[in-house]
């Protein structure tokens, strides 16, 4: 128990983004954060009264998914893990699930204990739309005996690893107190008709992955060369990099944090992303930890 008697409870979430305007709770708006808290009051009854509003590890947008979402908050009820658990989806709909509960100590926090996050984004390639795809994957057109250049989307990609100033990817709506970030990894895995892109790294602006992966299409359609990417991070200048894309591929994959919580890993294989691509470049399911 913490100092002021509640137990701090963290929960492992996997949601379908599409039928919400994102994490954050809105007036007037279907949120994921909205109806996570819903259920916990509905699951601890009329009869415990206070306030429950959980913490996030990353606030994900409209429309963009996750595999492997934190949150934790504080309670004075006493359950065991798997009653919060079963509990809890029991009051939420079939797109948000809970799938695992733990109780952390009260110095960990899920935004601010995290050391990294990581995102996949799917990207379908086809000559023609995929509708039974439209909310899992982002979807460009190539003519029928074309293909992307992955080799030259992940020559444009090694050039944003490390710590840069990430402005020319930054959204204007950006609440970040610094555009500079770390990426440790920036995979991109071909496997037709899909291609999956893998990216790790200390914390993302708003909008980020989906500007960095509209930019990365641009020159997998070969209509800029890799060493493009770079010159648009330098010039700092949101004007100069490819329009932000679609959020139906984007997923939020994993948050690390350091080993001493705990912190269950999240099940991926629950996903359309199969286990190949993953074990290709995280090896056998296990994920780089410290941004080592």
């Amino acid at each position: 128990m913490n100092p002021a008697g509640l137990s701090r409870i963290a929960f492992g979430i996997q949601y379908v983004g599409t039928n919400y305007a994102g994490w954050q709770s809105q007036l007037h708006q279907n949120t994921v954060q909205d109806s996570l808290e819903s259920a916990i009051s509905s699951f601890l009854g009329k009869e415990h009264q206070e306030k429950v509003r959980v913490v996030v590890a990353g606030r994900t947008d409209s429309g963009v998914h996750a595999l492997g979402q934190v949150v934790h908050f504080d309670t004075s009820v006493d359950r065991d893990i798997f009653s919060w658990v079963r509990g809890i989806n029991a009051f939420l709909p079939k797109d948000i699930s809970v799938h695992w509960a733990k109780f952390v100590p009260p110095e960990f926090d899920a935004r601010f204990s995290a050391q990294e996050r990581a995102y996949t984004y799917v990207l379908a390639a086809s000559s023609h739309p995929l509708p039974l795809l439209n909310d899992q994957a982002g979807y460009v057109l190539v003519p029928s005996d074309r293909w992307l250049d992955v080799k030259a989307m992940q020559d444009a990609a090694d050039h944003l690893l490390g710590t840069h100033d990430f402005s020319s990817f930054r959204s204007s709506e950006c609440q970040s107190k610094t555009p500079i970030k770390t990426i440790y990894q920036f995979e991109i895995v071909d496997n037709k008709p899909y291609v999956y892109f893998f990216i790790r790294g200390n914390a993302f602006l708003h909008h980020m992955v989906r500007n960095l992966i509209g930019s990365l299409i641009k020159v997998g359609l070969g209509k800029e060369l890799p060493l493009w990417i770079l010159e648009v991070l330098e010039a700092k200048n949101r004007q100069v990099a490819a329009p932000t894309f679609s959020a139906n591929g984007l997923y939020l994959s994993r948050v690390g944090y350091p080993d001493k919580f705990d912190i269950p890993e999240p099940n991926l294989a629950a996903s359309i992303i199969p286990k190949e691509p993953i074990i290709k470049v995280f090896g056998s399911g296990n994920w780089i930890k410290d941004g080592k």
